[in-house]
């Protein structure tokens, strides 16, 4: 147990370390930030057990699992982290995380905003994080509501849409807007 521990902080450092992207890669709007994100910020991820499929490049995060990256935080049963290993290419640079699928339950919260889904992938690549099934975008007391959520961490503009009509759902988005009351109203 002591030596998967270790595994794990040095997995952790490791992501981390390669995961800050290119150096194009600057300060972007988003709509679950409400304001500024550095994609450039190291991915932290922490999990009760970890699997690394060296050959299919990819790492599988079970148990609790939870993601930080600056101020976005993510909660998810399972997590599986694609990632290009640079070192087969002679660059001597370390791997880059190219994806993360997130699947049951997932939480994604800011100091603004919440959404959460049934499942979601941060392309981190692109700067893109798409949520899908039974999507909640929460934002104080303004809640939506629909079927997949789309956050372009790079425009900052954010999609939700909505999906087929089951279980006595429309289908459609649904939003509820409270608006903020004025001091003595």
């Amino acid at each position: 147990m002591r030596r998967l521990t270790k595994e794990l902080k040095i997995l952790t450092l490791a992501i981390g370390l390669f995961a800050a992207g290119s150096p194009e890669s600057t300060m972007a709007q988003s709509a679950l930030t409400g304001g500024s994100f550095d994609t450039n910020q190291p991915i932290e991820i922490t999990a009760d057990s970890l699997e690394v499929q060296q050959a299919n490049q990819i790492a599988i995060f079970e148990g609790n699992v939870q993601v930080v990256q600056g101020e976005i935080r993510m909660r998810a049963a399972k997590l599986m982290v694609h990632y290009a290993d640079k070192n087969q290419s002679e660059s001597g640079e370390p791997a880059n995380i190219r994806q993360i699928d997130a699947l049951g339950d997932v939480f994604l919260s800011s100091p603004r905003e919440t959404a959460q889904g049934d499942k979601g992938v941060y392309d981190v690549t692109n700067k893109q994080i798409d949520l899908q099934g039974n999507v909640v975008l929460t934002q104080g007391k303004n809640v939506l509501r629909g079927n997949t959520l789309t956050l372009n961490l790079i425009t900052g503009k954010s999609r939700v849409e909505g999906g087929g009509a089951t279980d006595g759902n429309t289908g459609r988005v649904k939003g509820i807007f409270v608006p903020e009351k004025k001091a003595g109203e």
